[in-house]
């Protein structure tokens, strides 16, 4: 080898071991850097066990990303900018999801209690209903409650052993006695 050729493999040996002094490895970087990097997630979201998570993001990121990184002095703001990043995303998400949750709890409430009071309601007006129906003798109860249940008049009849031609009657009769007490039991609750 004539002596420029050495001078030149020389000169790219020196700027080789230059690189790859400068080159950024992973363990000495996370050494370097994750009080910084955590301290950086911490103050943006304001609790350590979520800073120490948004920490193992960014170094997660930094593993996949190395050969991104040109220079080492540039490692430093990357990674502050990453866990700034990664810190805001995970707030947002926070956020998102504690308010889904929280609209959530109070739709359910809100169903809960509406569902409770219309049971309430029912088995009052169920109550009020019985005993506006106690108050009806027979046949004229059990003809307007089979009536209710869709029976035709000539199946009440059959059922009861009564005239068929009077089940009209009955029925209209029980109806019109059945609003009479309904309506006071109503008034007085």
């Amino acid at each position: 080898m004539n002596e420029g050729v050495r001078n030149f493999v020389d000169v790219m040996s020196e700027q080789a071991a230059a690189v790859a002094k400068e080159k950024i490895v992973f363990d000495e970087a996370f050494t370097l850097h994750h009080r910084t990097v955590f301290r950086t997630a911490r103050s943006v979201v304001q609790d350590s066990m979520l800073a120490e998570d948004v920490t193992q993001e960014v170094f997660l990121r930094l593993y996949h990303n190395l050969d991104s990184i040109a220079e080492a002095e540039m490692l430093r703001p990357w990674l502050i900018r990453v866990a700034l990043n990664v810190a805001r995303n995970t707030l947002r998400t926070n956020i998102r999801a504690n308010t889904r949750e929280e609209n959530y709890v109070k739709e359910t409430d809100e169903i809960c209690n509406l569902t409770a009071e219309k049971e309430l309601e029912q088995r009052e007006q169920a109550k009020e209903v019985h005993r506006a129906l106690s108050l009806i003798k027979e046949p004229l109860r059990s003809c307007l409650v089979l009536k209710q249940q869709g029976l035709s008049y000539k199946e009440i009849a059959m059922s009861l052993s009564l005239n068929e031609t009077s089940i009209g009657t009955f029925v209209a009769r029980a109806r019109r006695e059945f609003v009479r007490h309904y309506g006071k039991i109503g008034r007085v609750l």
